[in-house]
This record gives structure tokens, C-alpha cells and sequence, in this order.
């Protein structure tokens, strides 16, 4: 299994509005890591991932985390997804207090 990054940025995020952070359109297994350090008391964040079951189905969300700030591990990595379907999304919402930067990146396993 080899480790890659595939994509990675920093994202300000604006409140209530969900940030595309990746499109995926090769099938692997992918997981995201976020940088939460920015969070503080009042702040909340959502981690998702969207992906297919078969090619032809309709993307859906297969991963979501909520973060409420500060945090003790700030460092977020979600559970290994894979994308067979070669059709996946990872984004980044925050639903509550000032909007921060993240720095995000997507990794692949295989």
C-alpha cells in the first residue's frame, strides 16, 4: 500500500456554506485529514465524503464528522473510503461561530 497525496489546500470557510474541497474521478481508497487547530469555543465544522456504490448510481454521502472547537487533537483524519465508482467528493462546512481557514489535504492508499 502505497501513501500519496492527491490534492491538498487551505480553505476559509464561510458560514453554513458547505466547501467542495476535492473531486475525485479515479477509482481508489482515499482518506481526508483536516487541520482543526484554528477551531475555538463556539466554533463547529463538518467533515463529509461523498461517493457511489456502482458508477451509474447517484452520489450520496457516505462520511460525516462534526467537530465543536477547541479540541484536545485538532488533527482530523477520516475513515479510509474507497471509491470504486471513480466519483467522489470531500468537503468542509462550517455551522457555527467565525469562519476560519483549514488547511486540508486527501490522501490515496492504493
Amino acid at each position: 500500500m502505497a501513501l500519496a497525496v492527491e490534492s491538498s489546500g487551505s480553505q476559509t470557510a464561510t458560514i453554513g456554506v458547505e466547501h467542495s474541497l476535492a473531486t475525485v474521478a479515479t477509482a481508489k481508497t482515499r482518506v481526508l485529514a483536516v487541520d482543526l487547530n484554528n477551531l475555538v469555543a463556539g466554533d463547529t465544522v463538518e467533515l463529509r465524503i461523498k461517493s457511489k456504490a456502482r458508477a451509474a448510481d447517484t452520489r450520496r454521502e457516505c462520511y460525516l464528522a462534526t467537530f465543536i472547537g477547541p479540541l484536545g487533537q485538532p488533527l482530523s483524519f477520516s475513515i479510509p473510503v474507497p471509491m470504486a465508482a471513480a466519483d467522489g467528493e470531500f468537503s468542509l462546512k462550517q455551522t457555527a461561530g467565525t469562519g476560519r481557514a483549514f488547511p486540508w489535504a486527501v490522501y490515496t492508499l492504493d
